[in-house]
């Protein structure tokens, strides 16, 4: 039987929601650039994981023409503790979306395109081709354009990584999420050891060719982590030589989703970037508001990709 101290509980009773602390307020999504890319992704029939994930920092992107469009429909395989994508029995995956997203991204003028993916746990080598196919789409439609593919696990499926890895995206991203503690509930599907592996992995697939891939990941905090369990998971990526980490605040979707245990002070944000840095990585992006793909123009530029 499990020690009562690993175990992970679930409050399930009404409570009066915590008010938002002054650095969580992020600006209302309007303007004219924000609602263009809105009608644009309508007209093609795209997702973005901005609006899908109910990012904070939609308002703030967008106008910038940063978006991060989320590929293989819209309903995911996997239900994820912390996630507000849509979970559900997908559609076939339509091979003519990565078209689609490129001609999108070209429309936009973008210098640096970010692709995720809903998981698709049904197919995991259509998935990999799909991405594959985005990477190549971009390339002919938007020259120039650097690619930066925020991917699933595929289930470890090396054959899916290998696809990927072989297309040679500028960044390849995948998001270890949580603690190794929390995956049972925060990250549904999901196996500690197979995201780290799949981190490793990717590296070594690209130095087979003598290539170098710039790979980067992400952590939410305040689902009931402690501080050491962190620096740990930041010095396992660390030992796996990934170059980019952001770190950012969890925000409960809904009364479905894992209850938020706390919010962490921008104090903590920076002690942890701190921490991350002196650990090695090339660049560490922490704040309350982070996202995978906030500011990854920016992160780009920090390993010299731009």
């Amino acid at each position: 039987m499990t020690p009562t101290a690993e175990l992970v509980q679930i409050d399930l009773s009404p409570r009066k929601p915590a008010r938002k602390p002054e650095w969580l307020k992020a600006k209302a999504p309007v303007g004219e650039t924000f609602h263009a890319l809105k009608k644009m992704a309508r007209e093609l029939n795209l997702h973005t994981v901005c609006e899908s994930a109910q990012c904070p920092n939609i308002g703030e992107c967008w106008n910038q023409k940063a978006a991060t469009f989320m590929m293989l429909g819209n309903l995911c395989t996997r239900r994820c503790g912390f996630c507000a994508v849509p979970k559900g029995k997908p559609e076939p995956i339509d091979f003519d979306e990565p078209r689609r997203v490129a001609y999108a991204v070209a429309q936009l003028g973008l210098a640096h395109a970010v692709i995720t993916s809903v998981n698709r746990d049904d197919d995991n080598i259509g998935a990999a081709r799909a991405f594959v196919k985005v990477i190549e789409e971009i390339r002919l439609q938007a020259v120039g354009c650097r690619v930066e593919v925020l991917t699933p696990d595929f289930q470890g499926v090396e054959e899916a990584l290998r696809l990927v890895v072989a297309a040679r995206p500028e960044i390849l991203n995948h998001n270890i999420e949580t603690v190794p503690r929390l995956y049972r509930v925060a990250k549904s599907g999901g196996r500690y050891e197979r995201s780290l592996g799949f981190l490793e992995k990717a590296k070594a697939i690209a130095a087979e060719t003598g290539e170098t891939l710039v790979t980067k990941t992400g952590i939410i905090v305040g689902m009931g982590e402690e501080m050491h369990e962190l620096l740990a998971v930041f010095r396992d990526l660390a030992d796996r030589k990934v170059d980019i980490l952001t770190i950012g605040q969890y925000l409960r979707p809904s009364r479905d989703h894992l209850v938020m245990s706390r919010y962490y002070t921008p104090e903590e944000f920076a002690f942890l970037k701190h921490e991350a840095l002196g650990m090695g990585f090339r660049h560490v992006e922490s704040g309350p508001l982070v996202r995978s793909s906030y500011h990854a123009h920016e992160q780009a530029q920090s390993t010299g990709l731009a």
